[in-house]
């Protein structure tokens, strides 16, 4: 009876504190400096800005650090007797930044469900067949004899990859030439037309690409079929995402009524003159 009385005790305090939590708003007033009131609102906003390494101060920390910043920033705000124009105009420009930001992510949240998603992959997998792929070695040389001399050697004997470290200048050299797995239309075509030729363990004559001679050998074949979904799903996310925000501005531009500057009405280089930002002197 004990225990269990020690165990209701302990969940009646985790429920508390979770209540309390739950029960706090982002109006709540946390600090005030005169007249000013500084909301919880206002520090949860700071923490959010903060750069990726304040993660590694414990929130008290932070907590302390967020409060005093802000009072500190609330004392100087009040000694400025006037709002100078290019801080109206940073307001104004991070005012309509923050709003653009909410409408993408409140777009993007409407526009990213499960058949959306399905949708995107049907369109690029759905119709896909396998595909071959490609292990293989190669060796790079600058001239059509040099080639045909270190295939010569293979031809007799040596192992292609000692040939390639010998003589190859390509980067694969150092390791026997090897180029890993690789798929239709990731080489450049006469290199991509040697390697479907072989066979497996087969070595190819002299082949000159834009990057010079070459002698290939295919040391394996297999089939990759189509990814999943699942490993997929980041990708179409974003694909999804990305597509729906272009319309959506798209949409927006065709229906609204927007001016340009006319050529020649402004010098680009006038971005950089801070000095137009200053109140004109009398």
């Amino acid at each position: 009876m004990q225990k269990r009385a020690t165990f209701l005790g302990a969940t009646a305090l985790f429920v508390g504190l979770v209540t309390s939590s739950l029960a706090q708003s982002a109006n709540d007033v946390v600090a005030t400096v005169g007249e000013t009131e500084i909301t919880l609102g206002e520090l949860i906003v700071a923490r959010a800005q903060l750069p990726q390494q304040y993660d590694q101060f414990p929130p008290d920390v932070l907590w302390e650090g967020i409060i005093d910043q802000i009072i500190q920033q609330a004392l100087l705000a009040e000694t400025t007797t006037s709002v100078p124009a290019r801080v109206e105009l940073a307001l104004k420009h991070e005012r309509r930044s923050l709003l653009a930001g909410e409408a993408v992510n409140t777009l993007m949240g409407e526009v990213t469900t499960e058949e959306a998603i399905q949708a995107a992959y049907d369109a690029r997998f759905a119709d896909a067949e396998p595909s071959e792929e490609f292990n293989a070695s190669h060796l790079l040389v600058g001239t059509q004899e040099e080639a045909q001399a270190a295939l010569d050697r293979i031809n007799g004997g040596e192992f292609f990859a000692d040939v390639a470290r010998d003589v190859s200048t390509g980067p694969t050299g150092p390791n026997g030439g090897n180029l890993g797995w690789f798929g239709a239309g990731q080489m450049v075509p006469e290199f991509e037309a040697a390697v479907m030729a072989l066979d497996v363990g087969g070595v190819s004559d002299p082949v000159q690409t834009q990057f010079g001679w070459h002698v290939v050998t295919l040391l394996e074949t297999r089939t990759q079929a189509a990814p999943s979904l699942e490993d997929m799903r980041a990708e179409l996310t974003e694909e999804v995402q990305r597509t729906a925000v272009a319309d959506h501005i798209a949409k927006l531009t065709e229906s609204a009524d927007i001016t340009r500057p006319e050529a020649g009405d402004f010098d680009p280089n006038i971005l950089s003159d801070l000095s137009l930002l200053e109140p004109a002197s009398e």
